[in-house]
């Protein structure tokens, strides 16, 4: 059995890699523009889903129906607000994702000097993985703006580099992969 691909295969492959590498130049040029548009999809589907369950809720033959309903009356005002407002829903996306980091910083801070059976370097990678994760939650609460150019970079270079992989593969022709040969099933 041959691993190389058909020639249209292979050509939509390098063009669907090119258009990731493009939306990654996009992504580095207007970190706030990617922010925005990807709060603004999202509020697309939330408006979507939370009126698929509305519906589906309200002819469910369940107790659950009207956990579904309400569940779908939440999604469907999330979803409203974050297309109203797609900024400030934003900022408030990043102030969130800053709060993360905060506690898990300060979780990996507590477990360095907290566990004693671990090896000295263990406990201080924890440490410091710790101490950045609680600067970063801090900068990013602090200054949202920042929060969102540094998700918009990490987004960027994930488009990037999943353009080169797909690109990669329409040229060769052939499956990359991410396990040696006997060991996919």
């Amino acid at each position: 059995m041959s691993d190389s691909s058909p020639g249209w295969k292979r050509g939509a492959l390098v063009g669907l890699g090119a258009l990731a590498i493009i939306l990654s130049i996009l992504v580095f040029i207007h970190p706030g523009m990617t922010l925005v548009t990807i709060i603004y999809i999202a509020g697309i589907i939330l408006i979507v889903v939370g009126i698929e369950k509305i519906i589906s809720g309200i002819f469910e033959k369940r107790s659950s129906k009207w956990g579904t309903v309400g569940l779908g009356v939440l999604a469907l005002i999330f979803g409203t607000i974050a297309v109203a407002a797609p900024v400030s829903m934003g900022v408030f996306v990043i102030i969130l994702l800053g709060l993360g980091l905060l506690f898990v910083g300060i979780s990996h801070v507590i477990h360095g000097f907290g566990n004693k059976e671990s090896p000295g370097w263990a406990r201080g990678f924890s440490i410091g993985a710790g101490a950045l994760a609680i600067a970063i939650g801090i900068l990013v609460m602090a200054a949202p703006a920042a929060g969102a150019v540094f998700v918009s970079f990490f987004l960027g270079i994930a488009l990037l580099i999943i353009g080169i992989e797909i690109i990669a593969v329409g040229i060769t022709g052939r499956r990359m992969a991410m396990m040696p040969r006997g060991m996919e099933r």
